[in-house]
């Protein structure tokens, strides 16, 4: 009888120990909400390994929420309905004024935007494409799109018009295919393509790298809880058993992240993004 009470005072202390927010979160579900770069089922392929690693070392349950268009994506991340979100830096510095969003991870490369062509069609400079049709994955990608036009305009002095055709993956399928001269992508989506589609593209223009897109929580998510999974991801990150499921959510080499140091830089380009489809 002795014994068992020594056990329960000893369970009771260890109980008191733990931070109350810690035993709060357990057991909550929560959601991640995913930047529509490919179609919803592969976002929902890609995550979900993550979301399950994350879950089971945490206690809490994640579930992915992909989306089917960027409007769709947008409207709830400023009404702030994800508890967490990978969204690209521009939208991370809109979002921190509306809901304040708070970047935990990102990439340690740097966000490229690329204007892809195919080969063989003899569109080997940006210069070719004046007064063309481009292929955009839509308005409000950043590094793929609006940074990428506003470059375009304002540095190179070309006149585009954008198509805007929903996701990465079918701006090089559209371009491999012929239907546009040329369209604007990233370097990670790119790679990620089958090897017959990247063998058809050439890039022949690339912007200036930015931070990369940041993995961010909602200010409702207990301050703990994101140390606790900023900790884990950067753990996972130096693990090779888990190269693999990282790369495949564009963040092989996690490292910090903050919102002071990569992302509120980019309000000195919102006046100019503006131009050219931002919010």
């Amino acid at each position: 009888m002795k014994q068992i009470r020594v056990v329960v005072m000893v369970f009771v202390w260890c109980l008191l120990l733990v931070p109350a927010e810690w035993v709060s979160a357990a057991g909550k579900t929560y959601t991640l909400g995913v930047v529509p770069q490919k179609r919803p089922a592969v976002i929902y392929e890609k995550w979900s390994p993550f979301a399950k690693k994350i879950s089971l070392e945490l206690g809490i349950t994640i579930k992915v929420k992909p989306y089917g268009s960027m409007s769709e994506f947008e409207a709830d991340i400023f009404r702030g309905v994800p508890d967490f979100v990978y969204m690209n830096p521009y939208q991370a510095m809109l979002v921190r004024e509306a809901q304040g969003y708070i970047p935990m991870v990102r990439d340690r490369r740097g966000l490229s935007g690329i204007v892809v062509s195919k080969k063989g069609k003899g569109v080997d400079s940006v210069k070719d494409l004046n007064g063309q049709t481009l292929a955009f994955p839509g308005p409000n990608n950043f590094a793929a799109s609006l940074y990428l036009r506003a470059l375009l305009l304002e540095k190179e002095k070309i006149r585009i018009t954008p198509k805007y055709v929903k996701t990465h993956s079918n701006v090089y399928r559209f371009v491999s295919l012929g239907k546009t001269p040329a369209g604007g992508g990233i370097r990670k989506t790119l790679a990620r393509e089958p090897k017959g589609v990247q063998k058809k593209l050439n890039i022949i223009y690339e912007t200036p790298a930015t931070a990369s897109h940041p993995l961010a929580a909602h200010p409702r998510v207990p301050n703990g809880l994101r140390k606790r999974m900023a900790n884990l991801i950067l753990d996972l990150g130096k693990n090779d058993a888990n190269k693999k499921m990282l790369k495949n959510i564009q963040m092989a080499n996690p490292i910090r992240t903050s919102y002071r140091k990569d992302y509120k830089p980019l309000k000195k380009l919102q006046q100019t993004l503006k131009k050219y489809g931002g919010e």
